[in-house]
């Protein structure tokens, strides 16, 4: 890893930290002021709103003017919003926090991705690449809801005073501060986006690729098993009599095996082909999906939990080492913002989709009927294979 990407991991942690703390202290501030769990459940869903509406325009802003300018918004923008937190810890104020704080760590994912994925040479410095960068949102996710919730309990008069939480807000609005230092550094890319014919190309052109097409499935399946599990867990968890605590445990199990898995791939990936590790993906998590229910005791929901994150762990360097190799240069960042928006849709959309399911056919049937989907799907991860070879963008 060199200084630069080193550099770069860091402004993530802190920026996506901000969010995930942010994430954290909302929410338990809402409840602790007397607003319903349907309340709490629309707070929360603001932090991946932002990103769906947002993404393709950061993408193409990201396109035109690079990496700095992109980080230097976005850093303003989760200021503001925590900020607006510490001095109006009030529902309203939640919201728009939940909505800056969000849409900032989206711009600046899509930024940062973009950047690191140009400066790679060659294929294998693009799996190295985002695999490290992948390890980024894995500790600032612990970092994030640890700082906010050490604060909330410790700063204040009493555990959970409302002092305590501005002080967690305050962190948070800190922290950004130092994402904009660690990139001011960095060497801007020369910028390659043009117009053809005095227009520029839709964005949407890019799903007429066929190869583009197949990678957007492949992913969005594969996300969507990401988001069924940490939606079924719990359920699956209290209905085996599990303590909550335990649950909580087995879903952090699967976090640290996808943290885990992103530390290797660097390590191997001169021994990895991207089109391979997405079709194993896929089949190992259909395979999981299947047995997941039949598991009565919490010691086996926890293997197959860290089973489950080691397989879809590896998929976002996969992809992404992919996305670039098949996509114009130019247009990398539309690139990025469509894949972004799509997740977060995704996330937005697809756990009312499995609590009316899950309502309809029993929770085991949700992990089930994913899982038929997603081993059927893995075709299209096959038919990736030689793909970036024959693409007329595909790099050597």
């Amino acid at each position: 890893m060199t200084p630069e990407l080193a550099r770069l991991i860091l402004a993530q942690v802190c920026l996506h930290a901000c969010m995930a703390g942010t994430r954290l202290a909302a929410p338990l501030l809402a409840l602790r002021e007397g607003y319903s769990p349907a309340a709490v459940g629309v707070l929360l869903a603001l932090f991946a709103l932002t990103q769906v509406f947002l993404a393709l325009p950061a993408g193409r802003f990201a396109d035109r003017h690079g990496l700095r300018r992109p980080i230097s918004y976005s850093v303003l923008a989760a200021v503001t919003g925590a900020s607006a937190a510490v001095a109006f810890p009030v529902f309203p104020v939640l919201c728009l926090a939940a909505l800056l704080t969000g849409g900032a760590t989206g711009a600046a994912v899509i930024a940062l991705q973009r950047h690191v994925g140009r400066a790679a040479s060659g294929v294998l410095q693009l799996r190295q690449v985002f695999s490290w960068l992948a390890i980024g949102p894995a500790i600032s996710n612990f970092i994030g809801p640890f700082a906010a919730g050490l604060l909330i309990d410790h700063a204040g008069p009493a555990a959970g005073s409302l002092w305590g939480y501005r002080a967690a807000f305050l962190l948070m609005a800190v922290l950004p501060l130092a994402s904009w230092f660690l990139v001011q550094p960095t060497r801007e890319l020369p910028s390659l986006v043009g117009m053809k014919d005095g227009t520029r190309p839709k964005a949407w052109d890019l799903l007429k690729e066929p190869m583009f097409r197949r990678l957007m499935l492949v992913n969005w399946f594969l996300s969507s098993c990401w988001d069924v599990h940490t939606f079924v867990v719990p359920v699956l968890g209290f209905e085996r009599g599990i303590s909550a605590s335990v649950i909580g445990s087995i879903l952090g199990a699967f976090a640290l095996a996808a943290a885990a898995i992103r530390m290797l791939l660097p390590v191997i990936a001169a021994h990895l082909k991207e089109w391979k590790v997405l079709a194993f993906s896929m089949l190992a998590t259909a395979l999981l999906f299947a047995v997941y229910p039949l598991m009565r005791s919490a010691l086996g929901m926890g293997i197959c939990s860290v089973l489950l994150g080691l397989s879809l762990g590896m998929v976002q360097p996969m992809v992404m080492s992919m996305l670039h190799q098949i996509t114009p240069e130019a247009r990398h960042g539309e690139a990025l913002g469509l894949r972004l928006m799509a997740i977060n849709a995704s996330s937005v959309l697809m756990p009312l989709l499995f609590g009316s399911a899950g309502a309809a056919v029993g929770i085991a049937g949700v992990f089930w009927a994913t899982g038929l989907v997603v081993g059927a799907g893995s075709r299209l991860a096959w038919r990736l294979k030689g793909g970036i070879a024959a693409h007329p963008q595909g790099r050597p």
